[in-house]
């Protein structure tokens, strides 16, 4: 077994699909970010709102009001350097943290997609995406004969870590047995043309893709990997993300999944890509690509792989976590983030927080007097940010001049099509209750019909 593993991370191949990859990478990342401008969510999701949601152990974050737009300039420059391949390093590192600052600071807006960008910007630091096809090399005047293998199969194994674990959170009785939500979704593509008066109606739709959704995620990685099956499973992701994109919106999810998927080709598949752009740009150019004769082969960095070590370590460790909280992950959500569970839920809620002053006096809160339409939806049923919001709450009236206050939750909850139940117990102080990594027992159990 060790001679094998030796063998391997010894083993080299052609830089050519980190090439690709990486062209593709800044693309769509360049493409997210001027929709987020044209969009108008700079200014409604970061700018405008007096609060911001945030992370545990990340609420030192400083919001920066307008200057976040300069956060979106830095991360749309460093795309396009990126796809480029002009000074590669220092355009990862920097697109990495401004991207992930962006996150950081609204957690209100926390898609796996976006999770899934910071972390896989922050593994491409340790590749090297700039040894071919790069203004880099054109610079240094070198060109890469090969790169370690598993500098390449990093960026499948992640893909493959993503895809295995959404798959296994869909082995559920909502998801296989009930075809919930997408028995509520499904139904609501009444509008859709063709399929959707009809199709999106049948009971046995919401079931084949219910089931079929749960053995395409399991089972995706594994026909990439083998050459006989692969081209069968590329066709499949571009049907099954298409199809996604047009039934939810989900943004640029799909197309990031579609493009990353071209990395499991063979090098001479990204040869023909290379080859195909080598010639558009001699044709806009109309100029010669000198040859370049210095050669360079990259090996393997033991303080680099031990980093990819660890961080793979923490991807396939940390959605396991949710197993140490007892009840429905789903109600509670602990340990829901970051964990791959993709489009699992329709949750819908209604929070209303009492303030109870000193004298046993109370009064109840309007939440548009402090959030945003959209805060106030997400805040109402995921129980992490009934808990900061109600800490914001009691700073709030305490600096309007009430002392000894007490915040109580009076909330309601629907999951997938149930009736809708008590969710945080009415009678806990949430101003005693400190945010943690323990169990939240102030959250109501789920009531199975």
């Amino acid at each position: 077994m060790t001679i094998k593993l030796r063998e391997y991370f010894q083993s080299t191949r052609g830089a050519e699909p980190l090439a690709v990859f990486r062209i593709g990478f800044g693309l769509m990342m360049l493409y997210s970010i001027m929709r987020f401008y044209f969009m108008g969510w700079i200014d409604k999701v970061y700018v405008k709102p007096n609060f911001h949601f945030k992370y545990y152990g990340f609420e030192w974050i400083p919001e920066l009001g307008e200057y976040t737009y300069m956060l979106f300039v830095l991360c749309a420059l460093s795309s396009i350097t990126i796809a480029l391949g002009f000074k590669y390093r220092i355009s990862i590192i920097l697109f990495f943290l401004s991207f992930t600052y962006i996150e950081l600071l609204e957690k209100t807006v926390y898609l796996n997609h976006y999770y899934f960008i910071s972390i896989l910007s922050f593994l491409l630091i340790f590749l090297p995406l700039n040894s071919s096809f790069s203004i880099d090399n054109l610079i240094r005047n070198t060109k890469t004969i090969s790169v370690p293998s598993w500098k390449i199969d990093s960026i499948k194994l992640l893909l493959a870590i993503v895809y295995i674990y959404a798959g296994l959170a869909k082995i559920n009785y909502d998801w296989l047995i009930d075809a919930m939500p997408l028995k509520l979704w499904l139904t609501s593509k009444y509008d859709l043309p063709i399929i959707g008066e009809y199709f999106m109606q049948q009971v046995w739709v919401h079931y084949l893709m219910s089931w079929g959704g749960m053995i395409y995620d399991l089972s995706i990685p594994f026909l990439l990997i083998y050459k006989r099956t692969r081209n069968f499973a590329f066709f499949m992701v571009v049907v099954f993300h298409v199809f996604t994109r047009i039934l939810f919106p989900i943004g640029v999810f799909p197309y990031v999944m579609i493009i990353s998927a071209l990395i499991f080709f063979d090098n001479s598949f990204h040869e023909k890509i290379i080859n195909y752009l080598k010639k558009i740009i001699l044709a806009i150019s109309n100029s010669k690509i000198e040859k370049i004769k210095n050669e360079v082969k990259y090996t393997t960095n033991k303080s680099v792989l031990f980093i990819v070590c660890v961080f793979f370590a923490i991807q396939i460790l940390l959605p396991l976590r949710s197993m140490f909280y007892p009840g429905n992950i789903m109600w509670h959500e602990q340990g829901y983030r970051f964990s791959w569970r993709v489009m699992l839920m329709e949750k819908i809620g209604y929070t209303t927080f009492k303030i109870e002053k000193e004298d046993g006096k109370y009064f109840y809160v309007d939440n548009q007097d402090h959030l945003t339409s959209y805060q106030e939806k997400q805040m109402s049923f995921q129980p992490d940010f009934i808990l900061e919001y109600a800490h914001y709450l009691g700073r709030y009236y305490k600096q309007k001049g009430l002392i000894n206050i007490k915040v109580f939750a009076e909330s309601y909850v629907s999951l997938n099509g149930r009736k809708s139940q008590k969710y945080i117990d009415p009678n806990v102080n949430l101003l005693a209750v400190e945010e943690s990594f323990k169990n939240k027992t102030w959250i109501m159990p789920l009531k199975y019909d």
